[in-house]
């Protein structure tokens, strides 16, 4: 199968099971894991934030920054295809008891401009609504098809943000694809956010595992709520060996996926009921309209499946990931399969 549902369907490289068996190890609840506190030390320097924590997943990352940036009450501002409201379970609700505002960003892309915040922003002080308590971004976003906010537009978000009082954080699950796509350090896509998350096991490649960076209070708080989340790993350096590797080797071929993602979508655009503008593919996420060939996206998936390629598809669209284990090849097969069953 060539699996392209998507990044998180890597394996570990016989490097990373490598630095597995062969690492040490503590107790890291006790702080004693020497692995977790390189790696978490290491995620600080990268983004130049004073700390980091090791977290089971990117929403497990992302519902700890949610919990310490907000009380009970208070409102999110958030695109409303965003990762956190739309596929997280509601735990924003569950855990930090608190409610989205969503927006449509007027461009497409998911990220959303200062004037749609603010059109949204809601401030202290009525008696009939929630105030804003937390601004949630993406970088790249999902749905906006692997697209990349600008360092630029990260810091007039987070600074009109400041002004008003107004906490940041960043859902940066695939932020070094947005840096080597952008060929920009990630610290600087995120210097200005209160809190970013990042995920090391889509495109880095490690098997599980995120990183929630920020200021050294923030991180102390987020580590009590990672322990109530049942965060607490113990030997967890066994993981956080493979996340030291993909933090460091992994970015380097990140435009290898970048350039089959490229390949893939201009290869799309040929074929006949397709629909999709290739040349806004900066990243690893193709995203495409299949309404043109008379199928909904689940059921051309199914077609694919059959083929012997795997993808992903919700109402008239299908999406397609590359990572490190699909080849220039597989992406030629990949579009031989499609136009096999569009012909």
């Amino acid at each position: 199968m060539i699996d392209l549902r998507s990044d998180t369907v890597t394996k570990p490289t016989p490097e990373m099971r490598a630095a597995m068996a062969a690492a040490e190890v503590g107790d890291d609840v006790y702080g004693e894991d020497p692995t977790v506190n390189r790696l978490q030390d290491r995620a600080a320097e990268l983004f130049e934030k004073e700390a980091a924590l090791f977290v089971a997943s990117g929403t497990m990352g992302n519902q700890i920054a949610v919990k310490v940036h907000t009380r009970p009450g208070q409102e999110v501002i958030i695109e409303e295809r965003s990762h956190i409201y739309n596929y997280e379970l509601g735990m924003a609700a569950v855990l930090s008891g608190v409610t989205f505002r969503t927006v449509n960003s007027g461009d497409g892309s998911g990220h959303l401009a200062w004037h749609e915040i603010a059109g949204a922003f809601r401030p202290k002080g009525s008696d009939h609504s929630a105030e804003t308590g937390l601004i949630c971004l993406e970088n790249t976003h999902n749905f906006g098809g692997g697209s990349v906010m600008t360092a630029a537009h990260c810091e007039e978000i987070c600074g009109n943000a400041r002004d008003l009082g107004v906490s940041i954080h960043l859902d940066g699950a695939r932020i070094f694809n947005a840096a080597v796509a952008a060929e920009t350090p990630v610290a600087d896509l995120a210097r200005y956010c209160d809190s970013v998350q990042c995920c090391l096991s889509k495109g880095l490649g490690a098997p599980v595992g995120s990183l929630l960076v920020g200021s050294r209070e923030f991180i102390e708080e987020a580590l009590f709520w990672r322990k109530r989340m049942g965060g607490g790993m113990r030997q967890a350096g066994v993981i956080a060996a493979a996340g030291l590797l993909a933090l460091e080797e992994s970015p380097k071929r990140l435009y290898e996926d970048h350039a089959n993602a490229r390949r893939l979508a201009f290869g799309l655009a040929e074929l006949s009921g397709i629909s999709i503008d290739a040349e806004k593919v900066v990243t690893n996420i193709v995203i495409f309209d299949v309404s043109g060939t008379g199928r909904s996206g689940p059921k051309l998936c199914c077609e694919l499946k059959e083929q012997g390629v795997l993808a992903s598809g919700f109402g008239n669209s299908v999406r397609m990931v590359t990572h490190r284990d699909v080849s220039s090849g597989n992406i030629a097969s990949a579009i031989s399969a499609l136009k096999r069953i569009l012909d």
